[in-house]
């Protein structure tokens, strides 16, 4: 693969919970097999921490085994993440729509290289620059939203560019559909984030992604 392809990421569905824990670890790993993911952001159901601890404990090392990033994605939480994403063993933490105080209290409390990631941001440039500010480890532009509702591609494709082209924090493109994927990975985006709507039933999607990443990475 092109030193400069960018590296995919995946994004559970929303509201994993432990009655889906045995298809996730399956579909994780089948596609961590399938190609060179970089990191999983697993979107779980709101619940108490132990509980939550006691999931991630589950699902992060069939992820961890091929040497992608865990990170836990909990909307509608009101708990503490971090607590989860340590006592779990995750990589780290990553919220939507958070403001600058929030991101920096995470920050400070995400210890030992753990991962601050965070998106939300095609609505307001100032707002991703904010983020970038505190320190987080990326951004996030696109995804679907919590209702199932998809952002607009061509406004998740130009926030990318953008960030891309002038910051130095990471930034993840995510596609909703695999016809995005190549068009993403041309943006200079780090990272190409894959729905699980495209994964999660389908590891070879991951592969076709592979192949468009390392395309655009030959172009660059």
């Amino acid at each position: 693969m092109s030193e400069d392809a960018p590296r995919l990421a995946l994004l559970t569905p929303y509201g994993i919970d432990d009655a889906q824990a045995e298809k996730t670890i399956d579909a994780l790993r089948a596609a961590c097999a399938a190609g060179d993911v970089a990191a999983v952001i697993l979107r779980l159901a709101p619940s108490d921490e132990r509980y939550l601890v006691s999931l991630v404990k589950r699902l992060a090392p069939p992820v961890q085994e091929h040497g992608a990033a865990v990170v836990v994605c909990i909307p509608g939480f009101q708990g503490d993440p971090v607590g989860v994403a340590a006592r779990g063993g995750a990589d780290g933490v990553h919220v939507d729509k958070a403001d600058e105080t929030e991101l920096r209290d995470l920050r400070g409390r995400l210890r030992d290289g753990r991962i601050l990631g965070c998106g939300g941001f095609l609505e307001s440039k100032h707002a991703a620059m904010a983020a970038g500010e505190t320190q987080a480890d990326y951004l996030m532009f696109g995804g679907l939203y919590p209702d199932g509702v998809a952002p607009d591609r061509e406004l998740v494709r130009e926030r990318a560019a953008w960030w891309a082209e002038i910051f130095e924090t990471p930034c993840i493109a995510v596609a909703v559909e695999a016809v995005e994927v190549e068009a993403l990975a041309k943006t200079g985006a780090e990272f190409v984030g894959l729905e699980g709507s495209l994964w999660f039933d389908a590891p070879d999607a991951v592969a076709a992604a592979m192949e468009a990443l390392t395309a655009a990475g030959a172009a660059r």
